[in-house]
């Protein structure tokens, strides 16, 4: 048998809802020496409304609970009638003396016994009363359970001993009496479930089919227990089938079977009168206090225990001797398995337990239904109670519910349990406030911040006066930096006062200065005012406290705040790649003279291109000052030779003052664009170019520069001497165009008989070979000089045959040519007239409009017409040709003219174009006037 530690009593809350203070300090000391490892499962309450009143004049003697009211019997013989709050709603004068049992019909009636030997059968709703003398202390009653459709058929017993039945007379009234057992001495207790009664005298229990009017079984009475008067035995139906027996130490558990179960893997402990039910002892065991009550409790058993003295623990309980007085313990309520178990234990604060005896306390519970499975025998809806009668003292146990739980989860320091089980939905709305608020308050008594802010949405939600007041709270204590990346932005949206007190709070420290970058720019700008904290930021600004994302931060408020001037300064102090998008976005380029170098350094390919692009606003001498004089740790030379080439390159006369400056960064940086540089550029000094390409050995670019000083010779003999490449010398003396240079090109030549054989080689079609030959002294050794021969007679042929090819295809082309315009000189010309004229312009213009539609065959066609179509206009007056007495010349290129106005035009021309035309003649070698005809317009344009 395990068990747990004993419980201290647990605090009462009275009738009217405030907790009895009194009981309360007596058990101040029990409670602070055994504090409890287990959740209680029971919570306790004592009954207020009347009940206060109606003990203080009298005592309670027994109780029965119904599904509508409480029935409570006083020694004075009255019934009362409670609702559950303790509130009397009716008073029955039932006896004379003390009641002894109370029994219900779940609709109406209600049976009492008194040891006035009356038994009274009462109706809930009226003043209607049965009442049976039989002049002995009747102790118990049991109505059938349908009492009011079964002949209001009863059973009650009492210290005559016998267990009597009685039964409505079907016809002219009065009730049936039946004697079921008499002579085994007093009746005690008695239940009545379905069909089966049982009842407890002083052999033992018995149970009794009401169906089949035949005994099932007979359960003994437990060995050594003190006289039933002393310790009252105690019958409760678990459901149809399980009847529960607590007396004196025993507790017994009996299954009502039947033969076709069979045994259940148990032998029968008990005799039983021949039936087809029998019954089977399923639990027994032995506690350590005596039984004042016994319930169930699902699978469990709820035990009323009166704890004996200790006197009596140490000897055999007397039958005879009472208990001293005065002395008595706490009455104590055990939760409890089949097996014994011990699952909780409470002490019950009960008013007067000093003077009472085990017997005269009562345990009573609510009607229920359903098996004995947990959870099955109340049913849904119903909430089990149990009610601890005393004298002076009714207290109702229930079960603990999840708010009961939750408080006792707080009341033991664990906060997270009691979270866990308002978040699952088990506890009302409102106590999630309080749980949470004081769940943040123990974490934060305990330092534990960061989880404190942690829980916040979980525990505020929606409530935006919650979420300020621990943000104040949280600023209070130095810490809002924990419960920053947890305060809500919208759902619910706070005052901006508060937002404005998180954000200042993390310019204080610089760990805080990433966090407060990131938040600025997660929450958004509507939120709060960007100028308080920005006021808190510029202060720190030449202090050594200022970091690189405290200024990122403040250039991100700058722009909250529309001061993009600013931001931009700080955007590029920080070097951030998205600062070129920041000035072409805001159009800030006013703003970046004095940001040159930084913009460069960040990315010069951009910084460049922005810069040239507006040279109008920042020009190069602001750029290339900046950046000959900067501090800044970069390549400042070689950032100006980048800028300065691009300025080149965009605009050559844009950067001409610097020119001499890039030639010596193109020698340092880049030697292959020198050339194409002194080609191009006019504005730099030739004596400062030749010194810096002499002190770097740059060759070509020195001659390039003694080529443009006028100093042939000196270039030649430098690419000669240093060079020697005799192509290079070749094309440089082509491109002076000076006879003397060949001569002074061949005279160094000549020197090197090397250079001779490469001279002959790269001087083909430039000089004779045969006079270079000529000029080589005799016995000079030349080097290949018959290789070199033979390939520049052979290029010679080749030359020569080239040439001929080409005068061959001249030749061919001039006569299919001339056979061509022979071809089209045959053709008729067609004389337009003027209406033909206007159509023609007409179409003309249609043509025009469809051109880009029409194939090529169309256009040849178009042009071979408009070659044999004179107009209807004379070419030099413009007048139509079709007038009267005047001749008309038509030529072959098919302009017309009037002969008068072409006569007069050809006056006009050269001598010299006329006295060619005097000399031609016609086709058969006569002169003719005719012949001396020339069209106007194409003589004009051929001259």
């Amino acid at each position: 048998m395990s068990s747990t530690a004993r419980r201290g009593h647990p605090a009462l809350v009275n009738g009217d809802g405030g907790y009895d203070q009194e009981e309360d300090e007596e058990g101040y000391a029990e409670e602070a020496e055994a504090e409890p490892e287990e959740e209680p499962r029971l919570k306790y309450q004592r009954l207020g409304g009347s009940v206060p009143a109606i003990l203080s004049t009298d005592a309670a003697a027994a109780i029965a609970v119904t599904d509508r009211a409480v029935l409570l019997g006083t020694h004075d013989g009255t019934l009362h009638i409670l609702d559950f709050q303790g509130n009397e709603s009716k008073q029955i004068a039932a006896h004379t003396a003390t009641i002894n049992d109370i029994s219900f019909e779940d609709r109406e009636y209600i049976g009492s016994c008194s040891d006035d030997g009356t038994v009274v059968i009462s109706n809930l709703f009226s003043d209607d009363k049965l009442k049976f003398e039989y002049h002995r202390p009747m102790k118990a009653i049991a109505l059938d359970p349908d009492y009011s459709r079964n002949y209001k058929r009863f059973a009650t017993g009492g210290l005559a001993g016998q267990v009597l039945v009685l039964t409505k007379k079907t016809w002219g009234g009065g009730y049936n009496k039946k004697v079921l057992r008499e002579g085994e001495g007093p009746i005690h207790s008695m239940k009545w479930r379905a069909d089966l009664l049982a009842w407890a005298n002083d052999a033992g229990v018995k149970v009794h089919d009401m169906k089949t009017d035949r005994g099932i079984a007979f359960i003994e009475r437990p060995k050594g227990i003190p006289r039933p008067e002393v310790l009252l035995p105690h019958l409760v139906w678990q459901d149809d089938t399980v009847l529960v027996i607590g007396w004196g130490t025993s507790v017994k558990i009996a299954a009502i079977r039947t033969e076709s179960q069979g045994l259940n893997g148990m032998q029968r402990s008990i005799s039983a009168v021949s039936s087809d039910k029998y019954v089977d002892i399923v639990g027994s065991f032995q506690t350590g206090y005596h039984i004042s009550g016994i319930a169930p409790f699902g699978d469990l058993l709820v035990m009323l225990a009166y704890i004996p003295e200790e006197d009596d623990k140490d000897k055999k309980i007397s039958t005879s001797a009472p208990l001293r007085q005065g002395t008595a313990q706490r009455p104590e309520i055990h939760l409890v398995s089949w097996k014994n178990d011990v699952v909780t234990t409470d002490a019950l604060p009960i008013h007067g337990y000093e003077h009472y005896k085990a017997k005269d306390y009562t345990l009573a519970h609510a009607p229920f239904s359903g098996s004995s499975n947990a959870g099955g025998q109340w049913a849904a809806g119903d909430e089990p109670l149990y009610y601890i009668v005393s004298p002076k003292d009714i207290v109702v146990a229930k079960p603990r519910d999840t708010e009961d739980h939750i408080a006792w989860l707080l009341q033991h320091g664990w906060h997270e349990k009691a979270l866990a089980a308002v978040e699952e939905g088990q506890g009302r709305t409102e106590l999630l406030n309080e749980v949470g608020s004081r769940y943040l308050d123990h974490l934060i008594i305990e330092r534990k911040y960061a989880e404190a802010a942690q829980l916040c949405p979980k525990i505020l939600r929606g409530s935006p006066s919650a979420w300020e007041r621990w943000v104040f709270h949280f600023a209070h204590l130095r810490q809002l930096s924990v419960l920053i990346p947890y305060i809500p932005i919208d759902n619910p949206q706070l005052s901006d006062t508060a937002y404005e007190v998180a954000l200042v709070a993390l310019t204080t420290n610089a760990t805080f200065h990433e966090l407060l970058l990131t938040t600025i720019k997660s929450w958004p700008p509507a939120l709060y005012s960007a100028s308080p904290v920005i006021s808190a930021i510029e202060p720190q600004l030449s202090s050594s406290s200022m970091t690189d994302p405290l200024k990122e931060a403040l250039a991100e408020l700058y722009v909250i705040n529309s001061q993009y001037e600013k931001a931009l300064s700080l955007y590029a102090e920080l070097l951030k790649p998205e600062v070129f998008e920041f000035i072409e976005k805001h159009n800030l380029h006013d703003a970046i003279h004095d940001k040159v170098v930084n913009l460069m350094i960040l990315d010069s390919k951009r910084a460049i291109h922005l810069l040239i692009q507006h040279r109008d606003i920042i020009p190069p001498f602001e750029v290339v000052e900046q950046l000959l004089h900067t501090s800044k740790n970069c390549d400042k030379k070689y950032l100006l030779h980048q800028y300065l080439h691009a300025l080149f390159e965009t605009d050559i006369h844009a950067g001409k003052d610097y020119h001499d400056m890039q030639l010596e960064l193109y020698a340092d940086y880049e030697p292959r664009m020198l050339i194409p540089f002194l080609r191009t550029s006019q504005h730099y000094r030739l004596d400062k170019a030749y010194e810096i390409f002499s002190r770097r050995e740059l060759v070509r670019e020195q001659v390039f520069v003694l080529g443009r000083m006028g100093n042939a010779k000196e270039a030649l003999s430098t690419i000669i001497n240093k060079l020697e490449d005799i192509q290079e010398a070749v094309e440089f003396v082509t491109e002076q165009h000076d006879d003397e240079l060949w001569e002074e090109l061949i005279k160094q030549c000549l020197q090197k008989p090397e250079m001779v054989g490469m001279l002959l080689e790269h001087t083909v079609g430039n000089l004779d070979p045969l006079y270079i030959v000529n000029l080589v002294p005799d016995g000079l050794e030349i080097p290949k000089l018959r290789d070199r021969l033979v390939k520049i007679v052979t290029d010679y042929r080749t030359e020569t045959s080239l040439r001929n090819g080409c005068n061959d295809i001249l030749k061919t082309d001039c006569v299919n040519l001339l056979v061509k315009y022979y071809q089209e000189a045959r053709r008729g010309v067609c004389m337009a007239t003027m209406d033909e004229e206007a159509q023609g312009t007409t179409r003309a213009d249609e043509g025009s409009s469809r051109i880009g539609e029409r194939s090529s065959t169309s256009l040849r066609s178009l042009e071979i017409k408009s070659r044999t179509r004179c107009s209807a206009r004379c070419c030099l007056c413009f007048d139509p040709l079709s007038i009267q007495d005047i001749s008309i010349i038509v030529f072959y290129c098919c302009h017309a003219y009037h002969q008068s106005c072409l006569e007069g035009g050809l006056d006009s021309m050269k001598s010299t174009t006329r006295d060619s035309d005097e000399d031609s003649e016609d086709d058969d070698g006569s002169p003719s006037a005719e012949s001396k005809m020339r069209c106007v317009l194409c003589t004009t344009a051929a001259a």
